[in-house]
Protein backbone atom coordinates (compact mmCIF):
# COMPACT_ATOMS: atom_id res chain seq x y z
CA UNK A 1 0.00 0.00 0.00
CA UNK A 2 1.43 3.51 -1.01
CA UNK A 3 2.53 5.85 1.71
CA UNK A 4 -0.14 9.08 1.10
CA UNK A 5 2.26 11.54 2.71
CA UNK A 6 6.23 10.99 2.43
CA UNK A 7 8.58 11.79 4.86
CA UNK A 8 10.44 14.11 2.11
CA UNK A 9 13.85 14.62 4.57
CA UNK A 10 14.46 10.71 4.64
CA UNK A 11 12.75 9.33 1.88
CA UNK A 12 13.45 11.86 -0.90
CA UNK A 13 17.48 11.11 0.17
CA UNK A 14 16.68 7.34 -0.14
CA UNK A 15 14.96 7.48 -3.44
CA UNK A 16 17.56 10.08 -5.04
CA UNK A 17 20.46 6.76 -4.38
CA UNK A 18 18.32 4.43 -5.38
CA UNK A 19 18.23 6.59 -8.59
CA UNK A 20 21.82 7.21 -9.08
CA UNK A 21 22.12 3.25 -8.05
CA UNK A 22 20.07 2.40 -11.73
CA UNK A 23 16.63 1.88 -10.12
CA UNK A 24 13.97 4.24 -12.48
CA UNK A 25 11.40 5.98 -10.85
CA UNK A 26 8.82 3.50 -11.47
CA UNK A 27 11.15 0.78 -9.16
CA UNK A 28 11.77 3.42 -6.72
CA UNK A 29 7.80 4.37 -6.41
CA UNK A 30 7.43 -0.02 -6.07
CA UNK A 31 10.23 -0.19 -3.78
CA UNK A 32 9.32 2.89 -1.11
CA UNK A 33 5.59 3.21 -1.46
CA UNK A 34 5.19 6.08 -2.68
CA UNK A 35 3.53 7.86 -5.50
CA UNK A 36 5.40 7.75 -8.91
CA UNK A 37 4.34 11.69 -9.09
CA UNK A 38 6.00 12.56 -6.14
CA UNK A 39 9.41 10.51 -7.41
CA UNK A 40 9.20 12.17 -10.76
CA UNK A 41 8.58 15.57 -9.31
CA UNK A 42 11.98 15.00 -6.80
CA UNK A 43 13.81 14.00 -9.46
CA UNK A 44 13.55 16.74 -11.83
CA UNK A 45 13.39 19.27 -9.08
CA UNK A 46 16.49 18.44 -7.67
CA UNK A 47 18.43 17.56 -10.91
CA UNK A 48 19.19 14.21 -10.07
CA UNK A 49 20.77 13.97 -13.42
CA UNK A 50 22.79 16.16 -13.79
CA UNK A 51 24.93 15.22 -10.36
CA UNK A 52 28.30 14.71 -11.13
CA UNK A 53 30.17 11.18 -10.09
CA UNK A 54 31.86 13.10 -7.28
CA UNK A 55 28.35 14.16 -5.45
CA UNK A 56 26.83 10.79 -6.47
CA UNK A 57 29.66 8.65 -4.46
CA UNK A 58 29.75 11.55 -1.46
CA UNK A 59 26.38 10.97 -0.77
CA UNK A 60 26.33 7.20 -0.84
CA UNK A 61 29.83 7.55 1.65
CA UNK A 62 27.40 10.00 3.83
CA UNK A 63 24.48 7.54 4.11
CA UNK A 64 26.56 4.68 4.82
CA UNK A 65 29.16 6.63 7.20
CA UNK A 66 25.73 7.82 9.05
CA UNK A 67 24.63 3.93 9.26
CA UNK A 68 27.76 3.28 10.68
CA UNK A 69 28.64 5.74 13.20
CA UNK A 70 24.99 5.38 14.71
CA UNK A 71 25.92 1.41 15.21
CA UNK A 72 26.12 0.91 18.97
CA UNK A 73 28.65 -2.29 18.93
CA UNK A 74 30.76 -1.34 16.36
CA UNK A 75 33.26 -4.05 15.10
CA UNK A 76 36.49 -3.95 14.04
CA UNK A 77 35.53 -4.92 10.52
CA UNK A 78 32.83 -1.30 11.20
CA UNK A 79 36.13 0.85 12.17
CA UNK A 80 38.10 -0.01 9.25
CA UNK A 81 35.60 0.76 7.28
CA UNK A 82 34.93 3.99 8.73
CA UNK A 83 37.95 5.01 8.20
CA UNK A 84 38.18 3.88 4.42
CA UNK A 85 35.22 5.86 3.61
CA UNK A 86 36.81 8.91 5.33
CA UNK A 87 39.64 8.82 3.22
CA UNK A 88 37.16 8.62 0.20
CA UNK A 89 35.59 11.48 0.90
CA UNK A 90 38.99 13.11 1.59
CA UNK A 91 40.18 12.39 -1.68
CA UNK A 92 36.14 13.59 -3.52
CA UNK A 93 36.70 17.46 -1.62
CA UNK A 94 40.01 17.35 -3.29
CA UNK A 95 38.26 16.74 -6.80
CA UNK A 96 35.39 19.34 -6.23
CA UNK A 97 38.16 21.68 -5.18
CA UNK A 98 40.09 21.29 -8.62
CA UNK A 99 36.98 21.66 -10.31
CA UNK A 100 36.85 25.23 -9.38
CA UNK A 101 40.32 26.32 -8.98
CA UNK A 102 41.88 23.90 -11.71
CA UNK A 103 45.15 23.74 -9.31
CA UNK A 104 46.96 20.44 -9.59
CA UNK A 105 48.10 21.26 -5.44
CA UNK A 106 43.50 20.69 -4.83
CA UNK A 107 44.26 17.11 -5.74
CA UNK A 108 47.70 16.68 -3.52
CA UNK A 109 48.63 18.30 -0.70
CA UNK A 110 52.05 17.74 -1.05
CA UNK A 111 52.39 18.83 -4.25
CA UNK A 112 52.91 22.83 -3.40
CA UNK A 113 55.88 21.78 -1.16
CA UNK A 114 57.70 19.03 -3.84
CA UNK A 115 57.23 22.05 -6.60
CA UNK A 116 59.10 24.30 -4.28
CA UNK A 117 61.51 21.38 -3.74
CA UNK A 118 62.06 21.27 -7.48
CA UNK A 119 62.56 24.50 -8.37
CA UNK A 120 64.44 25.93 -5.43
CA UNK A 121 68.43 25.80 -6.06
CA UNK A 122 70.13 23.27 -4.78
CA UNK A 123 72.32 23.26 -2.12
CA UNK A 124 75.48 22.46 -1.31
CA UNK A 125 78.34 21.47 -3.77
CA UNK A 126 77.25 19.65 -6.84
CA UNK A 127 74.38 19.39 -6.15
CA UNK A 128 71.11 18.75 -8.33
CA UNK A 129 67.73 19.13 -7.79
CA UNK A 130 64.62 16.64 -7.86
CA UNK A 131 63.71 18.13 -11.15
CA UNK A 132 67.57 18.41 -12.77
CA UNK A 133 67.96 14.61 -12.04
CA UNK A 134 64.95 14.09 -14.07
CA UNK A 135 65.96 15.96 -16.83
CA UNK A 136 69.25 14.31 -17.41
CA UNK A 137 67.29 10.85 -16.91
CA UNK A 138 64.94 12.11 -19.51
CA UNK A 139 67.94 13.58 -22.16
CA UNK A 140 70.12 10.17 -20.89
CA UNK A 141 67.49 8.03 -22.12
CA UNK A 142 66.42 10.07 -25.51
CA UNK A 143 68.87 9.45 -28.82
CA UNK A 144 70.07 6.47 -27.79
CA UNK A 145 71.15 4.08 -30.96
CA UNK A 146 69.92 0.59 -30.63
CA UNK A 147 73.67 -1.12 -29.56
CA UNK A 148 73.61 1.46 -26.87
CA UNK A 149 70.52 0.58 -25.83
CA UNK A 150 71.68 -3.23 -25.63
CA UNK A 151 74.31 -2.27 -23.13
CA UNK A 152 71.65 -0.39 -20.90
CA UNK A 153 70.11 -3.57 -20.69
CA UNK A 154 73.09 -5.86 -20.24
CA UNK A 155 73.40 -3.68 -16.72
CA UNK A 156 71.89 -6.89 -15.24
CA UNK A 157 75.58 -8.40 -15.92
CA UNK A 158 78.54 -8.18 -13.81
CA UNK A 159 80.48 -7.58 -16.03
CA UNK A 160 80.25 -6.42 -19.37
CA UNK A 161 82.64 -7.03 -22.16
CA UNK A 162 82.48 -4.56 -25.60
CA UNK A 163 84.92 -5.38 -28.67
CA UNK A 164 83.76 -2.37 -30.54
CA UNK A 165 84.17 -0.19 -33.38
CA UNK A 166 86.31 3.11 -33.35
CA UNK A 167 84.08 6.33 -33.00
CA UNK A 168 80.73 4.44 -32.35
CA UNK A 169 80.00 6.85 -29.16
CA UNK A 170 81.14 4.19 -26.08
CA UNK A 171 82.98 6.69 -23.98
CA UNK A 172 80.18 9.07 -24.69
CA UNK A 173 77.68 6.71 -23.88
CA UNK A 174 79.20 5.09 -20.83
CA UNK A 175 79.99 8.13 -19.11
CA UNK A 176 76.01 9.08 -19.12
CA UNK A 177 75.33 5.77 -18.34
CA UNK A 178 77.46 6.18 -14.90
CA UNK A 179 76.39 9.56 -14.19
CA UNK A 180 72.85 8.62 -14.26
CA UNK A 181 73.59 5.51 -12.01
CA UNK A 182 75.42 7.93 -9.43
CA UNK A 183 72.38 10.79 -9.30
CA UNK A 184 69.90 8.23 -8.93
CA UNK A 185 71.27 5.67 -6.86
CA UNK A 186 74.40 7.27 -4.74
CA UNK A 187 76.88 4.51 -5.92
CA UNK A 188 80.50 5.52 -6.53
CA UNK A 189 81.66 5.26 -10.50
CA UNK A 190 85.31 4.46 -11.37
CA UNK A 191 86.82 5.71 -14.49
CA UNK A 192 89.90 3.26 -15.48
CA UNK A 193 91.83 4.18 -18.91
CA UNK A 194 95.12 3.95 -20.15
CA UNK A 195 96.17 7.06 -19.24
CA UNK A 196 94.59 9.85 -17.13
CA UNK A 197 94.81 12.21 -19.49
CA UNK A 198 92.68 9.50 -21.51
CA UNK A 199 90.13 9.01 -18.40
CA UNK A 200 89.65 12.65 -18.16
CA UNK A 201 87.78 12.15 -21.76
CA UNK A 202 84.66 10.79 -19.52
CA UNK A 203 85.08 13.92 -16.95
CA UNK A 204 84.53 16.17 -19.59
CA UNK A 205 81.45 14.05 -21.45
CA UNK A 206 79.80 14.27 -17.82
CA UNK A 207 80.87 17.97 -17.03
CA UNK A 208 79.27 19.00 -20.43
CA UNK A 209 75.93 16.63 -20.44
CA UNK A 210 75.22 18.07 -16.86
CA UNK A 211 75.44 21.91 -17.87
CA UNK A 212 74.08 21.66 -21.31
CA UNK A 213 70.83 20.11 -20.12
CA UNK A 214 70.48 22.17 -16.43
CA UNK A 215 73.07 24.81 -16.53
CA UNK A 216 74.86 23.05 -13.41
CA UNK A 217 78.72 23.02 -13.21
CA UNK A 218 80.26 20.20 -11.92
CA UNK A 219 83.68 20.85 -10.25
CA UNK A 220 86.39 18.93 -8.65
CA UNK A 221 88.51 15.67 -9.26
CA UNK A 222 87.53 13.15 -7.83
CA UNK A 223 83.72 14.77 -8.78
CA UNK A 224 82.13 14.42 -5.48
CA UNK A 225 78.05 14.89 -5.94
CA UNK A 226 75.35 16.23 -3.16
CA UNK A 227 74.04 12.39 -2.38
CA UNK A 228 77.39 10.98 -1.46
CA UNK A 229 78.65 9.42 -4.46
CA UNK A 230 81.94 10.16 -6.26
CA UNK A 231 83.03 9.61 -9.87
CA UNK A 232 87.20 8.83 -9.79
CA UNK A 233 88.91 9.50 -13.09
CA UNK A 234 92.18 6.92 -13.68
CA UNK A 235 95.15 6.20 -15.37
CA UNK A 236 96.28 3.05 -15.38
CA UNK A 237 99.30 4.01 -12.25
CA UNK A 238 98.34 0.75 -9.65
CA UNK A 239 99.88 3.45 -6.87
CA UNK A 240 96.91 5.44 -7.50
CA UNK A 241 93.98 2.85 -8.50
CA UNK A 242 93.59 1.47 -5.42
CA UNK A 243 91.52 2.00 -2.15
CA UNK A 244 88.30 3.05 -3.97
CA UNK A 245 85.16 1.48 -4.61
CA UNK A 246 82.35 1.48 -7.05
CA UNK A 247 81.16 0.32 -10.54
CA UNK A 248 84.41 -0.18 -12.88
CA UNK A 249 84.60 1.21 -16.31
CA UNK A 250 87.90 0.38 -18.37
CA UNK A 251 88.49 2.14 -21.72
CA UNK A 252 90.05 1.04 -24.23
CA UNK A 253 91.67 -1.78 -22.14
CA UNK A 254 92.99 -3.26 -25.12
CA UNK A 255 96.21 -0.84 -25.36
CA UNK A 256 97.15 -1.35 -21.55
CA UNK A 257 100.48 -1.99 -20.86
CA UNK A 258 100.23 -5.56 -18.43
CA UNK A 259 96.63 -5.87 -18.67
CA UNK A 260 96.09 -8.83 -16.47
CA UNK A 261 98.19 -7.20 -13.70
CA UNK A 262 95.81 -4.05 -13.83
CA UNK A 263 92.85 -5.96 -14.25
CA UNK A 264 93.61 -7.65 -10.41
CA UNK A 265 93.97 -3.65 -8.98
CA UNK A 266 90.60 -2.74 -11.16
CA UNK A 267 89.07 -6.02 -9.99
CA UNK A 268 89.91 -5.25 -6.42
CA UNK A 269 87.57 -1.85 -6.32
CA UNK A 270 84.71 -3.59 -7.73
CA UNK A 271 84.85 -6.86 -5.38
CA UNK A 272 81.14 -6.78 -3.86
CA UNK A 273 78.84 -8.43 -5.25
CA UNK A 274 76.68 -5.09 -5.88
CA UNK A 275 79.39 -3.22 -8.37
CA UNK A 276 79.66 -4.18 -11.71
CA UNK A 277 82.52 -3.77 -14.17
CA UNK A 278 82.41 -2.89 -18.12
CA UNK A 279 85.73 -3.62 -20.33
CA UNK A 280 85.46 -1.52 -23.69
CA UNK A 281 87.79 -1.08 -26.39
CA UNK A 282 88.93 -1.31 -30.05
CA UNK A 283 90.88 -4.69 -30.65
CA UNK A 284 94.72 -4.25 -30.38
CA UNK A 285 97.10 -7.51 -31.43
CA UNK A 286 96.70 -11.19 -30.71
CA UNK A 287 99.53 -11.13 -28.55
CA UNK A 288 98.51 -8.47 -25.85
CA UNK A 289 97.32 -9.92 -23.05
CA UNK A 290 93.54 -8.34 -23.47
CA UNK A 291 93.64 -11.14 -25.81
CA UNK A 292 93.26 -13.57 -23.76
CA UNK A 293 91.19 -12.24 -21.64
CA UNK A 294 88.84 -11.55 -24.23
CA UNK A 295 89.06 -14.84 -25.89
CA UNK A 296 88.87 -16.62 -22.26
CA UNK A 297 92.49 -18.55 -23.09
CA UNK A 298 93.09 -16.63 -19.28
CA UNK A 299 90.21 -18.41 -18.13
CA UNK A 300 90.72 -21.47 -18.97
CA UNK A 301 94.66 -21.12 -18.09
CA UNK A 302 96.01 -23.65 -15.45
CA UNK A 303 92.69 -25.44 -15.43
CA UNK A 304 92.60 -29.49 -16.04
CA UNK A 305 91.92 -29.97 -19.76
CA UNK A 306 88.84 -31.83 -18.77
CA UNK A 307 87.50 -28.96 -17.08
CA UNK A 308 88.35 -25.83 -19.91
CA UNK A 309 85.24 -24.93 -21.50
CA UNK A 310 84.50 -23.70 -24.59
CA UNK A 311 84.49 -19.75 -25.79
CA UNK A 312 82.99 -18.75 -29.07
CA UNK A 313 83.80 -15.03 -29.45
CA UNK A 314 82.90 -14.88 -33.18
CA UNK A 315 80.75 -12.14 -34.57
CA UNK A 316 77.45 -14.55 -35.50
CA UNK A 317 77.56 -15.58 -31.61
CA UNK A 318 78.39 -11.92 -30.06
CA UNK A 319 76.69 -9.77 -32.39
CA UNK A 320 74.02 -9.06 -29.89
CA UNK A 321 76.02 -9.61 -26.78
CA UNK A 322 75.69 -13.06 -25.21
CA UNK A 323 76.76 -14.38 -21.51
CA UNK A 324 80.06 -16.46 -21.75
CA UNK A 325 81.07 -19.60 -19.56
CA UNK A 326 82.84 -17.17 -17.13
CA UNK A 327 79.86 -15.39 -16.66
CA UNK A 328 80.94 -12.40 -18.57
CA UNK A 329 78.24 -10.44 -21.10
CA UNK A 330 80.17 -10.06 -24.57
CA UNK A 331 79.80 -8.29 -27.51
CA UNK A 332 81.35 -7.20 -30.57
CA UNK A 333 80.03 -4.01 -32.36
CA UNK A 334 81.50 -3.39 -35.98
CA UNK A 335 80.75 -0.11 -37.94
CA UNK A 336 78.26 -2.22 -39.78
CA UNK A 337 76.09 -3.32 -36.99
CA UNK A 338 76.23 0.57 -35.45
CA UNK A 339 74.57 1.58 -39.10
CA UNK A 340 72.20 -1.53 -38.99
CA UNK A 341 71.06 0.20 -35.45
CA UNK A 342 70.56 3.50 -36.58
CA UNK A 343 73.89 5.28 -36.39
CA UNK A 344 74.47 7.43 -39.72
CA UNK A 345 77.76 9.05 -38.59
CA UNK A 346 79.76 7.42 -41.26
CA UNK A 347 80.40 7.27 -45.04
CA UNK A 348 81.73 3.17 -44.84
CA UNK A 349 82.74 3.17 -48.47
CA UNK A 350 84.95 6.35 -48.07
CA UNK A 351 86.45 4.68 -45.29
CA UNK A 352 86.91 1.28 -47.35
CA UNK A 353 88.79 3.84 -49.85
CA UNK A 354 90.74 5.75 -46.84
CA UNK A 355 91.75 1.84 -45.00
CA UNK A 356 93.54 -1.10 -46.62
CA UNK A 357 91.38 -4.37 -45.88
CA UNK A 358 93.50 -5.33 -42.66
CA UNK A 359 93.49 -1.94 -41.32
CA UNK A 360 89.77 -1.56 -42.08
CA UNK A 361 89.27 -5.02 -40.71
CA UNK A 362 90.65 -4.16 -37.12
CA UNK A 363 89.79 -0.32 -36.87
CA UNK A 364 86.18 -0.95 -37.73
CA UNK A 365 85.32 -4.81 -37.35
CA UNK A 366 86.76 -5.58 -34.40
CA UNK A 367 89.85 -8.05 -35.71
CA UNK A 368 92.60 -8.52 -33.66
CA UNK A 369 96.10 -7.75 -35.28
CA UNK A 370 98.79 -10.28 -36.13
CA UNK A 371 101.77 -7.71 -35.89
CA UNK A 372 104.07 -9.95 -36.37
CA UNK A 373 104.85 -8.90 -39.99
CA UNK A 374 104.67 -4.68 -38.53
CA UNK A 375 108.44 -3.34 -38.20
CA UNK A 376 106.98 -1.81 -35.31
CA UNK A 377 105.30 -4.64 -32.28
CA UNK A 378 103.27 -3.76 -30.26
CA UNK A 379 105.38 -5.68 -27.41
CA UNK A 380 108.26 -2.48 -28.30
CA UNK A 381 105.94 0.31 -28.49
CA UNK A 382 103.75 -0.74 -25.32
CA UNK A 383 107.39 0.08 -23.67
CA UNK A 384 106.85 4.05 -24.94
CA UNK A 385 103.67 4.31 -22.95
CA UNK A 386 103.66 6.56 -20.18
CA UNK A 387 101.06 8.51 -18.27
CA UNK A 388 101.54 11.52 -19.51
CA UNK A 389 99.76 13.78 -16.91
CA UNK A 390 101.44 11.83 -13.95
CA UNK A 391 104.74 11.27 -15.45
CA UNK A 392 106.00 14.79 -17.12
CA UNK A 393 103.47 16.54 -14.60
CA UNK A 394 107.34 18.57 -13.59
CA UNK A 395 107.46 20.60 -16.52
CA UNK A 396 104.25 20.27 -18.76
CA UNK A 397 101.42 21.80 -18.05
CA UNK A 398 98.57 20.59 -21.19
CA UNK A 399 96.02 23.20 -20.86
CA UNK A 400 98.58 25.89 -19.71
CA UNK A 401 99.51 29.33 -22.22
CA UNK A 402 102.76 27.70 -22.42
CA UNK A 403 102.49 24.22 -21.78
CA UNK A 404 106.23 23.32 -21.93
CA UNK A 405 107.47 27.35 -21.05
CA UNK A 406 110.83 28.02 -22.59
CA UNK A 407 112.01 24.57 -23.36
CA UNK A 408 112.26 23.60 -27.25
CA UNK A 409 110.47 21.82 -29.20
CA UNK A 410 110.09 20.21 -32.47
CA UNK A 411 106.94 20.12 -34.67
CA UNK A 412 106.45 17.47 -37.74
CA UNK A 413 103.61 18.18 -40.27
CA UNK A 414 102.28 15.43 -42.42
CA UNK A 415 99.45 15.99 -44.97
CA UNK A 416 97.33 13.17 -45.85
CA UNK A 417 97.63 11.81 -49.68
CA UNK A 418 93.62 12.63 -50.27
CA UNK A 419 94.11 16.03 -49.14
CA UNK A 420 91.39 16.00 -46.79
CA UNK A 421 92.82 16.13 -43.07
CA UNK A 422 96.65 16.65 -41.92
CA UNK A 423 98.43 15.35 -38.53
CA UNK A 424 100.70 17.41 -36.60
CA UNK A 425 102.96 16.85 -33.87
CA UNK A 426 104.69 18.64 -31.03
CA UNK A 427 107.81 16.87 -29.66
CA UNK A 428 109.95 17.66 -27.06
CA UNK A 429 113.70 16.80 -27.67
CA UNK A 430 115.26 14.95 -24.81
CA UNK A 431 117.08 17.38 -22.12
CA UNK A 432 120.13 15.41 -21.82
CA UNK A 433 122.03 12.75 -24.18
CA UNK A 434 120.60 9.72 -23.91
CA UNK A 435 117.35 11.33 -22.50
CA UNK A 436 113.76 10.47 -23.76
CA UNK A 437 111.79 12.20 -26.82
CA UNK A 438 108.55 13.58 -25.64
CA UNK A 439 105.38 13.70 -28.20
CA UNK A 440 103.52 16.19 -26.08
CA UNK A 441 100.77 16.95 -28.28
CA UNK A 442 99.38 15.84 -31.62
CA UNK A 443 95.95 16.73 -33.63
CA UNK A 444 94.42 16.31 -36.97
CA UNK A 445 93.37 19.03 -38.86
CA UNK A 446 90.48 18.59 -40.80
CA UNK A 447 89.45 20.20 -44.58
CA UNK A 448 91.53 21.07 -47.63
CA UNK A 449 92.40 24.64 -46.63
CA UNK A 450 95.65 24.95 -46.23
CA UNK A 451 95.86 28.39 -45.21
CA UNK A 452 93.96 26.88 -42.05
CA UNK A 453 96.51 23.88 -41.74
CA UNK A 454 99.21 26.32 -41.79
CA UNK A 455 97.33 28.64 -38.90
CA UNK A 456 97.45 25.83 -36.96
CA UNK A 457 101.19 25.69 -37.07
CA UNK A 458 101.39 29.29 -36.36
CA UNK A 459 99.63 28.61 -33.36
CA UNK A 460 101.36 26.56 -31.70
CA UNK A 461 104.68 28.42 -32.38
CA UNK A 462 102.66 30.99 -30.28
CA UNK A 463 102.13 28.29 -27.59
CA UNK A 464 105.64 26.69 -27.64
CA UNK A 465 109.40 27.89 -28.12
CA UNK A 466 109.07 25.83 -31.45
CA UNK A 467 113.35 25.50 -32.51
CA UNK A 468 112.34 22.70 -35.64
CA UNK A 469 109.29 21.91 -38.07
CA UNK A 470 110.00 19.28 -40.24
CA UNK A 471 107.30 19.15 -43.36
CA UNK A 472 106.60 16.80 -45.76
CA UNK A 473 106.32 18.36 -49.25
CA UNK A 474 106.61 15.37 -51.54
CA UNK A 475 102.94 16.22 -52.59
CA UNK A 476 100.52 18.34 -51.70
CA UNK A 477 102.32 19.72 -48.02
CA UNK A 478 104.37 22.22 -50.62
CA UNK A 479 101.36 24.53 -50.81
CA UNK A 480 101.73 24.27 -46.41
CA UNK A 481 105.14 24.40 -46.87
CA UNK A 482 105.48 27.73 -48.15
CA UNK A 483 102.42 29.54 -46.05
CA UNK A 484 104.73 28.11 -42.82
CA UNK A 485 107.77 29.43 -44.38
CA UNK A 486 106.31 32.91 -44.31
CA UNK A 487 105.80 33.11 -40.85
CA UNK A 488 108.65 30.68 -39.42
CA UNK A 489 111.44 30.74 -42.35
CA UNK A 490 113.86 28.11 -40.85
CA UNK A 491 110.57 25.41 -41.32
CA UNK A 492 112.27 22.53 -43.40
CA UNK A 493 111.42 20.76 -46.75
CA UNK A 494 111.74 16.86 -46.41
CA UNK A 495 111.21 15.44 -50.07
CA UNK A 496 110.35 12.16 -49.91
CA UNK A 497 112.95 8.86 -51.76
CA UNK A 498 113.87 5.49 -50.71
CA UNK A 499 116.62 7.07 -48.83
CA UNK A 500 114.92 9.24 -47.42
CA UNK A 501 112.28 7.46 -45.84
CA UNK A 502 114.58 4.60 -44.83
CA UNK A 503 116.71 6.82 -42.52
CA UNK A 504 113.59 8.17 -40.98
CA UNK A 505 111.56 5.03 -40.17
CA UNK A 506 115.50 3.29 -38.98
CA UNK A 507 115.46 6.28 -36.58
CA UNK A 508 112.28 5.62 -35.00
CA UNK A 509 113.08 1.89 -34.58
CA UNK A 510 115.98 2.96 -32.45
CA UNK A 511 114.86 5.20 -30.63
CA UNK A 512 111.00 3.16 -30.21
CA UNK A 513 113.38 -0.21 -29.46
CA UNK A 514 115.15 1.90 -27.07
CA UNK A 515 112.07 3.15 -25.23
CA UNK A 516 113.68 6.55 -26.03
CA UNK A 517 110.41 8.25 -26.88
CA UNK A 518 107.36 8.43 -24.82
CA UNK A 519 104.00 9.29 -26.16
CA UNK A 520 100.35 8.96 -23.63
CA UNK A 521 99.09 5.11 -22.95
CA UNK A 522 95.58 6.70 -24.68
CA UNK A 523 96.78 7.36 -27.84
CA UNK A 524 96.04 3.79 -29.24
CA UNK A 525 96.04 5.68 -32.45
CA UNK A 526 99.90 6.40 -32.87
CA UNK A 527 100.44 2.05 -31.62
CA UNK A 528 98.40 1.50 -35.11
CA UNK A 529 100.24 4.25 -37.16
CA UNK A 530 103.30 2.76 -36.19
CA UNK A 531 102.51 -0.93 -36.52
CA UNK A 532 101.02 -0.57 -39.98
CA UNK A 533 104.61 0.04 -41.60
CA UNK A 534 105.75 -2.87 -43.17
CA UNK A 535 109.34 -3.15 -44.57
CA UNK A 536 108.87 -4.66 -48.69
CA UNK A 537 111.33 -3.89 -51.51
CA UNK A 538 110.57 -1.34 -54.09
CA UNK A 539 108.84 -2.33 -57.89
CA UNK A 540 112.80 -3.59 -59.30
CA UNK A 541 113.49 -5.53 -56.15
CA UNK A 542 117.07 -3.57 -55.83
CA UNK A 543 116.27 -1.91 -52.53
CA UNK A 544 114.51 -2.02 -49.00
CA UNK A 545 112.06 0.47 -48.07
CA UNK A 546 108.99 0.46 -45.96
CA UNK A 547 105.37 1.20 -46.66
CA UNK A 548 102.50 2.41 -44.93
CA UNK A 549 100.19 5.10 -44.71
CA UNK A 550 101.11 6.78 -47.56
CA UNK A 551 98.26 5.82 -49.88
CA UNK A 552 94.30 6.68 -49.72
CA UNK A 553 93.88 3.39 -48.47
CA UNK A 554 95.72 3.71 -44.65
CA UNK A 555 94.95 7.46 -44.29
CA UNK A 556 95.11 6.67 -40.03
CA UNK A 557 99.16 6.27 -39.89
CA UNK A 558 100.12 10.02 -40.88
CA UNK A 559 101.25 10.88 -37.32
CA UNK A 560 103.34 8.17 -37.36
CA UNK A 561 105.11 10.33 -40.23
CA UNK A 562 104.94 13.56 -38.61
CA UNK A 563 106.51 12.20 -35.55
CA UNK A 564 109.11 11.27 -37.72
CA UNK A 565 109.11 14.59 -39.63
CA UNK A 566 109.88 15.88 -36.19
CA UNK A 567 112.68 13.82 -34.85
CA UNK A 568 114.45 13.95 -38.65
CA UNK A 569 115.57 17.07 -36.85
CA UNK A 570 118.15 14.43 -34.59
CA UNK A 571 120.55 14.51 -37.84
CA UNK A 572 121.94 17.81 -36.78
CA UNK A 573 121.26 17.85 -32.80
CA UNK A 574 123.04 20.29 -30.89
CA UNK A 575 123.11 19.58 -26.99
CA UNK A 576 123.42 23.49 -26.52
CA UNK A 577 119.67 23.80 -27.66
CA UNK A 578 118.27 21.03 -25.23
CA UNK A 579 120.48 21.85 -22.26
CA UNK A 580 122.67 19.02 -22.60
CA UNK A 581 125.90 20.85 -22.14
CA UNK A 582 125.72 24.80 -21.34
CA UNK A 583 129.21 25.38 -21.84
CA UNK A 584 128.09 25.42 -25.55
CA UNK A 585 130.06 22.69 -26.81
CA UNK A 586 128.06 20.26 -29.14
CA UNK A 587 127.83 16.46 -28.80
CA UNK A 588 126.79 15.63 -32.13
CA UNK A 589 129.51 12.08 -32.68
CA UNK A 590 128.03 10.59 -29.50
CA UNK A 591 124.45 11.11 -30.59
CA UNK A 592 125.17 9.78 -34.27
CA UNK A 593 126.70 7.06 -32.56
CA UNK A 594 123.15 5.55 -31.83
CA UNK A 595 122.99 5.23 -35.60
Amino acid sequence: MKKTVPDDDNDRISARNLYWQGYSCAEISRRMSIPYGTVDAWKRRDQWDDASPVIRIDSAIDTRLQKLISKEDKTDKDYREIENLSRVLERTARIRNYGKTGKEADLNPNIDKRNEAKHKKAKGKNALTEEQVEQLVDAFEKGLFRYQVEWAKAKKYRERNILKSRQIGATWYFAREALIDAITTGDNQIFLSASKAQAHVFKEYIIAFVRDVTDVELKGDPITLWNGATLYFLGTNSKTAQSYHGHVYLDEYAWISKFLEFRKVASAMATHKKWRKTYFSTPSTINHDAYTFWSGASFNKGKAKANRVEFDVSHMALRHGAKGPDGQWRQIVTVIDAEEAGCDLFDINQLHLEYNDQDFANLFMGEWVDDTASYFTFDELRRCLVDSWEEWEDDFSPHGKRPYGSLPVWIGYDPSESGDHASIVVVAPPKVEGGKFRVLEKMNVVGTDFHQQAEVIRQLTQRYNVTHIGIDTTTIGKGVFEMVRAFYPAAVAITYSVEVKSRMVLKAKQLISKAQIEFDSGWSDVCMAFMSIRKTSTPSGRQQTFIASRSKETGHADVAWAIMHAIDKLDFLDFTETGADPSGNTNRQSIMEIF
